[in-house]
């Protein structure tokens, strides 16, 4: 007989709840849960797919261990030993800078991913750390760090309530959002306006979500910096600017004006290809609207000035005193963030702390770009990688220069993957460790409870028992960890949880501030539940957590913060309890989120300065060092001659970057790979809809069809991200057969954002010439 169990969908960021029907181990069909405290039912169709995805026959089964050059099905033990003999000796041989870390943007959608890699990270003890935040959001991270002292500080909209929302080079409505997480972005952008709210969409493209806007500006791709810097220089010029409480908190507003003084309107508009009268009206309705929000996402990050556009709109949303403020940008509470800390001045943030190898890339928040892993692979010398270890990773696709790149794999001298498919990137490796389907492993949102609109937890157990042979992701994880650092065989995987559970529990009773300081670790790591190492420390941080019951010891010392009384369901009155309130003892915990099946609302989100604060000042850092001394390279784009053709991406709504292009319930119709180019543009080049042609960039060309469309500017055409599946040796087969051509391969990774290592993946120079 069918059953049906719950689970969040991990397919996107806005983390649905699901229905799943359950027939024998298989899943046969999702829809959304309607009493799923954050979603309410919504789905995409993305979530509809979960069972196709979850079935998908090219899915790896068993590991495989590379012998005589070939990757043949092997047994956990052999894929395991093979690590262990590779690894440990080559990190004594080379030392440990010989290994580098690739993390893939899947991984923030697991809870093996978010556990895992900084003890894997620490195991090694190298720097080579390469993520996809150097291919996406990482300029806002930056910028959030050079602002508030935490580079995950990132404040959201608050949708629900903004009166006005000012929305730059991003697509919710196909993309369901990005660092801002939102089930059913497009019914809240459309209740935004049934309200009387205001939708203003700044994007070369007429999107989807640009049709629902009420007004939609279409400036040149990447001008998002020279245009916000306009919108904040006519705030200040013409005296606009009401940061209101902000400014007891926030030092530089001072110093804005003449940092910000040469980006008038004027000067600004032919660089933008906008009308000054048309940046003054929208800094002045900016500034009149009840509550405003401004929110801008990876068509303004992957650009060449993307941390300063990621550090304007933050500027725009405290001129106008919206930061912190109830329809405004708000900053979420997660329930497994650290509890909150006493006010006042913290570590702060810092930029290259170390840099590259070859090029001498500064770091950013741990890591390095990831355009420049190809010649950390190839160039030789002391420090050169040799070892890789790819988890949830496809750089050959999502990296500028994948042919490079795709050459450099295969010179390393050992490498590991952790991924379901054998793809572009596997396809390299000695060793793939498969997960299971998601389905088989439980699931907890530790990232996107970050950015989320609303407070809330939920918690989804495994809806499918773990199939014989395969191993569950957070043992992968565990195993893996051991293995690279000599442990294999000699120690219990389940000991990495409770290593980490120790060090956790040692650190906050050891901490003054903590309300279980001096207490036993022992005991406390003894109160735990949990079915599994994983499942323990979630309840653990829950517990920690600025929500959590702290093992009853909130009940005598409230953290600093948060209310101590709430209502007899255990749910605090957050208008007498004020910012940071959490829930009342008996608190959160994993107990508490199993007994609630479709998830804890934890309140809509409040004002949290200045406890979110880590600056060295203890106030919001307005105009940082970083950020003064890359304003004058700003300047130099108002004087720059245009290119007479740029491309961007563009997202689309049955796709998430290269994963999901092997499903055939999430292929063709709008989900192609098309260069779309401006029917004057088309005419003036004498390209045809439907026909072929030659598109060159820094690093080189690609032959595409051509699909003429009036939905974005003149000047601008479009290719979508995460294609290119023609490579030999890979198993995917429904990709294979519409492969696509892979955008990143006009990018020689030269061109980069240089605070914060981001490539730039969008606005850049392409030539078009028809093929016949």
């Amino acid at each position: 007989m069918p059953r049906t169990a719950l689970r969040i969908c991990p397919l996107c960021e806005a983390t649905c709840g699901l229905t799943l029907t359950i027939e024998g181990a298989a899943v046969t069909g999702a829809r959304g849960d309607r009493e799923d405290v954050f979603s309410r039912g919504f789905i995409c169709p993305k979530g509809a797919a979960f069972g196709a995805l979850d079935s998908d026959p090219d899915r790896l089964r068993t590991p495989l261990v590379r012998r005589d050059g070939r990757l043949q099905e092997a047994t956990w033990e052999e894929a395991f030993d093979a690590i262990a003999a590779a690894v440990p000796a080559m990190v004594r041989e080379y030392g440990p800078q010989a290994v580098g870390l690739v993390l893939g943007n899947p991984n923030v959608h697991t809870m093996a991913g978010a556990l895992y890699p900084p003890l894997l990270l620490k195991a090694i003890g190298t720097r080579n750390l390469f993520t996809a935040s150097t291919l996406d959001q990482m300029p806002k991270h930056v910028s959030s760090g050079l602002l508030f002292g935490d580079p995950f500080a990132i404040p959201v909209p608050d949708l629900d309530r903004t009166d006005f929302l000012l929305l730059l080079g991003a697509n919710p409505v196909e993309s369901n959002g990005s660092l801002c997480t939102a089930p059913d972005f497009p019914g809240r952008l459309k209740a935004l306006r049934a309200r009387g709210g205001t939708l203003v969409v700044v994007d070369p493209r007429r999107t989807r979500t640009a049709k629902l806007a009420d007004r939609h500006l279409a400036p040149r791709p990447g001008s998002d910096a020279l245009l916000l810097a306009a919108l904040a220089h006519t705030l200040i010029e013409e005296k606009l600017a009401a940061p209101g409480a902000l400014e007891e908190s926030t030092e530089g507003i001072g110093e804005l004006a003449t940092a910000l003084g040469s980006f008038t309107p004027e000067a600004v508009a032919p660089a933008c290809d906008l009308t000054a009268a048309e940046i003054r009206t929208l800094a002045r309705d900016l500034a009149a609207a009840p509550t405003a929000a401004v929110y801008a996402r990876i068509g303004s990050c992957t650009v060449e000035y993307g941390t300063l556009a990621s550090w304007l709109v933050d500027v725009l949303n405290i001129l106008t005193g919206n930061l912190d403020r109830p329809g405004g940008a708000l900053f979420p509470l997660s329930a497994t963030a650290p509890a909150p800390r006493p006010p006042g001045p913290g570590k702060g943030f810092a930029l290259g702390r170390w840099a590259s190898r070859v090029s001498g890339h500064p770091e950013a928040k741990g890591e390095l770009p990831t355009a420049a892993l190809a010649e950390e692979i190839e160039t030789e010398g002391e420090g050169r990688i040799r070892v890789l270890l790819a988890i949830a990773a496809n750089p050959v696709l999502s990296a500028p220069d994948g042919d490079r790149l795709d050459r450099a794999l295969a010179g390393l001298d050992f490498m590991v993957s952790v991924d379901p498919y054998l793809n572009e990137t596997s396809r390299h490796a000695h060793v793939v460790l498969p997960p299971p389907p998601p389905s088989q492993s439980g699931h907890f949102d530790f990232a996107f409870n970050g950015f989320a609109v609303h407070n809330q937890a939920r918690y989804s157990p495994a809806a499918v028992p773990l199939e014989e042979g395969r191993m569950d992701e957070c043992e992968i994880h565990s195993r893996l960890i051991l293995a690279v650092s000599g442990l294999h065989g000699a120690a219990d995987p389940a000991g990495v949880d409770e290593l980490a559970i120790q060090a956790t529990l040692a650190k906050e009773t050891a901490a003054p501030h903590s309300p279980l300081h001096g207490q036993d670790p022992a005991r406390l790591a003894g109160l735990l539940t949990g079915g599994s190492g994983p499942e323990r420390r979630l309840d653990l941080l829950l517990r920690l957590g600025p929500y959590g019951d702290r093992f009853g010891a909130a009940a005598a010392e409230p953290p600093p913060n948060t209310a101590a009384d709430g209502g007899a369901d255990g749910r605090v009155d957050r208008a007498a309890a004020g910012p940071d309130a959490g829930v009342a003892v008996p608190g959160l915990s994993l107990e508490r989120l199993l007994a609630e099946p479709h998830g804890i609302d934890l309140g809509p989100l409040e004002p949290r300065l200045p406890g979110v604060l880590k600056t060295r000042s203890g106030r919001i850092e307005l105009l940082p060092d970083p950020i003064a001394a890359e304003l004058p390279r700003l300047r130099t784009a108002l004087a720059d001659r245009p290119a007479a053709l740029v491309l961007v991406g563009r997202r689309h709504l049955r796709s998430n970057n290269s994963w999901m292009h092997n499903v055939p319930a999430l292929t063709g119709g709008s989900n192609r790979c098309t260069l779309q180019v401006h029917p004057q543009d088309a005419d003036r080049l004498g390209l045809t809809d439907g026909g072929r042609a030659r598109i060159t960039a820094d690093g080189g060309s690609l032959d595409v069809p051509v699909e003429i469309t009036d939905t974005l500017r003149t000047g601008v055409v479009s290719l979508p991200h995460g294609w290119g599946h023609d490579r030999a040796g890979t198993r995917l087969s429904v990709a294979a057969a519409t492969p696509g051509a892979n955008v990143n391969q006009l990018l020689d990774g030269t061109r980069l954002d240089p605070l914060s290592g981001t490539a730039v993946l969008n606005g850049f120079p392409v030539v078009l010439t028809p093929l016949p």
